[in-house]
């Protein structure tokens, strides 16, 4: 019974990292917003930052990498090979996440000496869809942290049982 309710435990924490990585991707791809002022047309997308695009790309491998694993059978060899994935997804997810949260706050706030103004004040939709995009990005990144512990625990748990 422990271990079909541990079973089920990391089905329903791989699920929820799936769910949390493709909201960030889905969340951050439909974020757009034109505006005007005087003569000037801006629209601010996703598209235009490197760090949104790489915060794309990272999420939709995750949500990719993670929709798979749901399927794998817990009798597989490959579990082992889960765990080194995992971690390689969370630095993945770290990474995009640092990238995309420096961009947006420069975004938000400017950059005085570099003279970069905000823009937040003229797309503030844009903005807002880029802020629960990082949010949902967040929470996967720390649902995989806890996955990571998870899958580390239950593959080093049987090894060591072996040991002794």
């Amino acid at each position: 019974m422990v271990k079909l309710t541990k079973r089920i435990g990391g089905f329903v924490l791989r699920l929820a990292a799936f769910a949390a990585a493709l909201a960030a991707l889905i969340v951050m791809v439909t974020s757009r917003e034109r505006a005007s002022f005087f003569a000037v047309s801006l629209e601010a997308k996703y598209t235009d930052m490197a760090a949104f695009k790489y915060f794309v790309i990272a999420n939709a491998v995750v949500s990719v990498y993670s929709f798979l694993v749901l399927f794998l059978p817990h009798e597989s060899l490959l579990w082992k090979f889960v765990v080194v994935l995992d971690l390689v997804m969370t630095m993945l997810l770290t990474s995009s996440l640092s990238a995309a949260l420096a961009v947006a706050q420069v975004g938000k706030k400017g950059n005085a000496n570099a003279g970069w103004l905000p823009i937040c004040g003229q797309v503030p939709k844009f903005c807002d869809q880029i802020t629960g995009a990082l949010i949902a990005g967040f929470i996967a990144l720390v649902l995989y942290v806890f996955l990571l512990l998870y899958s580390l625990h239950s593959v080093v748990d049987p090894f060591l049982l072996q040991k002794s």
